[in-house]
């Protein structure tokens, strides 16, 4: 089966809609226009579409905000809330899709959802629903809504209340839940949960956004997901759009990468990005005492 592009260009908003908008703004209680002023410094305006696409960059880099920006302006299927401003809509609404029709089953995967896979699984099988569904309880009733009192500390008698809802308002549902059952929960024995959470939603001839799909993995499994998306792309109609700083995902066969970072925007091949280059020079450096604690490793690796 050919490749599929249901997403072929995406056209953020450009600088001058963004100057003139901004310049038009009144004085509002808002201290933020995210997602205006991040993209314009990066010089990126229009990014073009493979069959895998690649957001590269560090935290704030701006690659899971794009991500949502499309998931939104595309209308796909979302499994849990992310954090916008009162601008997000707007800035949406301002952008432009080139798309031929997108399937249905076409969705945004993060992070997030992995996590409340995972803690879906493990409430079910410790039986600790009633301790997750009073925690969700409580990130609601701390987190209020648009018109909500601030949060303000009276004393330092509150600071420990003032510190709980100070943290679920900073906070998603999933992260919070997840910070208060760390007890019960252990993501880094629940990667073979998360590879299957991605089997089982990734099926065939569909668009997906995924968002950091490394949290939850071990090299083996990141190794595991980077064929199961390669062989999707490759045979089952799938277009992947994934916003990623592993180097074992960045290494997707024919992935067209984009480089964010504060100043700038470019297309760059794996192998020159400054992440995988730290990987290599840490290696190196230690690579007489790696070979010496896995000689049996590279004694079978020679034998074959």
């Amino acid at each position: 089966m050919a490749n599929r592009l249901y997403l072929r260009s995406f056209d953020l908003v450009s600088d001058a809609a963004e100057i003139n908008f901004i310049q038009n703004q009144k004085r509002t209680v808002y201290n933020t226009i995210y997602p205006f002023k991040i993209f314009p410094d990066k010089e990126l305006r229009t990014v073009e579409f493979e069959p895998v696409t690649i957001f590269y960059g560090g935290n704030g880099c701006g690659k899971t905000t794009l991500l949502n920006i499309i998931g939104e302006k595309l209308h796909l299927t979302r499994h849990s809330a992310f954090n916008g401003s009162a601008f997000f809509g707007t800035y949406v609404d301002m952008c432009h899709a080139a798309v031929s029709v997108i399937p249905r089953g076409s969705q945004i995967l993060t992070s997030d959802d992995v996590s409340d896979y995972c803690l879906n699984i493990r409430t079910l099988n410790e039986g600790v629903d009633l301790r997750r569904e009073e925690i969700f309880a409580d990130w609601n009733a701390r987190k209020g809504g648009p018109g909500s009192p601030p949060n303000l500390l009276k004393s330092l008698d509150d600071y420990d209340e003032w510190l709980e809802t100070y943290n679920a308002r900073r906070k998603t549902q999933s992260q919070y839940t997840r910070e208060r059952m760390n007890g019960n929960i252990d993501m880094f024995s629940n990667g073979e949960t998360a590879m299957k959470y991605y089997v089982e939603r990734i099926t065939e001839n569909a668009l997906y956004l995924i968002d950091e799909p490394e949290n939850s993995l071990s090299p083996a499994r990141q190794l595991e997901l980077r064929e199961f998306l390669t062989t999707s792309a490759r045979y089952y109609g799938c277009q992947f759009v994934i916003a990623t700083h592993s180097p074992f995902i960045l290494s997707i066969p024919g992935a067209k990468i984009y480089e964010l970072d504060e100043y700038s925007s470019d297309v760059r091949p794996w192998a020159e990005l400054d992440h995988v280059w730290e990987y290599y020079k840490f290696f190196k450096e230690h690579e007489e005492e790696i070979r010496e604690a896995n000689a049996d490793r590279l004694g079978e690796i020679e034998e074959e």
